[in-house]
C-alpha cells in the first residue's frame, strides 16, 4: 500500500524525477500500473542499478535499518517510511552514516501536509488562540478484526500501534512545539486475540505546555483529532484529509483542487483576537503530500535543508523508546537533550 498510494503516484507524476524500477518479488502488479518501470526481484537487485539515484525503504519496518544501510553503503539517497527503525540507537546510525557519505536521508512524514494538522498548525503560527496550554491530537480507528499484514499483528520490533500511528503523532508535536522535557506512557493491548499493542496515551510535558497524543483501533465514534487550548481561546478540528482516499480510488496528485476538503469538515474557534470575539467555523487549508517531494528534490538537487532529516526520524524514535520505558516502569521518563 505505501508504495502503490503514497509514494509511486508523487514520483511519478513530479518532473524532477523517474520512476525507474520497484521491487516486487513474487508477482508482477506493478507493471499494471507502470509499464514502463523495470520490476526488480529482489532489493540487491535494485541496489546494483547505477541508474538509480533514490531508494523509498518502505517495507516491513523491522526490515527498514538492513535495507536502508544496504541502499546508502551503495551510494543511494534515501526515504525511509515510518517507523523509521526499530530503535534511537539504529536511527542514530543512519543518520550518521548518511552524513558521513554526503547522502540524503529523509523520514516519511506526509502527514505534515495534512489539510487538518495545517490547519492547526496556521492556528497556532498566527496566534489565534494566544499561547497553547494544552494540546490533544487524536489518531483513532475502529479495527477489531486483526490486519491481513502478518508482519503487523506478530510481535516483532516493528509491530503494534505505538510504531505504527505513533510517529506521526510524535513528530507532528515536535514539528509543533520541539522536544518535550519528559514523557508518560499509557501503552495497551485492547482488541480480541491481538498479541501486540493497539491502544496508547502519550503525555509530553513541556515547561507551561501539555501534549497529550492518543491512538486506538477501538474507537468507533472518534473525538476531534487537533483539540488546542490556548490563553485567549480553543480551536477544534476534525480528522478529514481526503488525499489518502483519493490516492487509493486512483487519483493523480498535484492536481487543481487536490488535498481540498469539502466545507462541512471546517475546524470550529472560539477566541479573542485583534480585540474582538471570534466563534464559528474557519476555512480548512489545502492537504499537499506533494510537498514532500518537492522538498526531497530541492534538497538532492539544490542543497536545501531536509523537510524531514534523520535527525527528525532519531527524535522521534527518542520519543517512542522513552514511551516504551514508561509504560513498563508506570513513570515519568525524563528526555535528554
Amino acid at each position: 500500500m505505501s508504495g502503490k498510494v503514497f509514494h509511486a503516484p508523487f514520483i511519478h507524476h513530479h518532473k524532477g524525477f523517474e520512476l525507474t524500477g520497484i521491487v516486487e518479488r513474487t508477482t508482477n502488479t506493478a507493471a499494471g500500473f507502470y509499464p514502463n518501470t523495470k520490476i526488480y526481484k529482489s532489493v540487491k537487485e535494485a541496489l546494483e542499478d547505477d541508474l538509480v539515484d533514490l531508494i523509498i525503504v518502505n517495507t516491513p519496518t523491522y526490515t527498514h535499518f538492513e535495507f536502508a544501510k544496504m541502499a546508502l553503503e551503495k551510494g543511494k539517497h534515501i526515504v525511509v517510511e515510518k517507523a523509521f527503525t526499530t530503535t534511537a540507537k539504529e536511527a542514530s546510525m543512519l543518520t550518521e552514516l548518511a552524513s558521513e557519505k554526503g547522502l540524503v536521508l529523509s523520514v516519511y512524514q506526509n502527514r505534515r501536509w495534512d489539510s487538518d494538522f495545517s490547519t492547526a498548525k496556521q492556528i497556532i503560527d498566527d496566534q489565534k488562540i494566544g499561547a497553547i496550554i494544552s494540546a490533544e491530537f487524536h489518531f483513532d480507528r475502529y479495527k477489531d478484526a486483526l490486519s491481513l499484514k502478518i508482519h503487523k499483528e506478530t510481535p516483532n520490533a516493528g509491530a503494534g500501534l505505538l510504531l505504527d500511528l505513533g510517529p506521526h503523532l510524535i513528530d507532528q508535536a515536535i514539528y509543533l512545539f520541539g522536544m518535550p522535557q519528559a514523557v508518560m506512557a499509557d501503552i495497551r493491548t485492547v482488541r480480541p486475540n491481538s498479541l501486540v499493542d493497539d491502544d496508547f496515551t502519550l503525555v509530553l510535558y513541556y515547561h507551561q505546555l501539555r501534549v497529550t497524543l492518543k491512538s486506538s483501533l477501538m474507537v468507533r465514534e472518534p473525538l476531534p483529532a487537533y483539540i488546542l487550548h490556548g490563553t485567549k481561546g480553543s480551536f477544534l478540528k476534525s480528522r478529514a484529509d481526503i488525499q489518502e482516499a483519493a490516492l487509493i480510488q486512483g487519483a493523480i496528485p498535484y492536481s487543481l483542487n487536490w488535498g481540498e476538503e469539502p466545507d462541512s469538515e471546517m475546524g470550529y474557534l472560539h477566541t479573542q483576537f485583534n480585540g474582538e470575539m471570534v466563534k464559528g467555523t474557519i476555512p480548512t487549508l489545502k492537504g499537499n503530500y506533494g510537498a514532500f517531494y518537492d522538498g526531497l528534490y530541492d534538497t538532492i538537487i539544490h542543497k536545501k535543508p531536509c523537510l524531514v532529516s534523520g535527525k527528525d526520524g532519531w527524535n522521534v524514535m527518542k520519543i517512542i523508546e522513552a514511551a516504551q520505558l514508561s509504560n513498563k516502569e508506570q513513570k515519568l521518563i525524563p528526555i535528554h537533550p
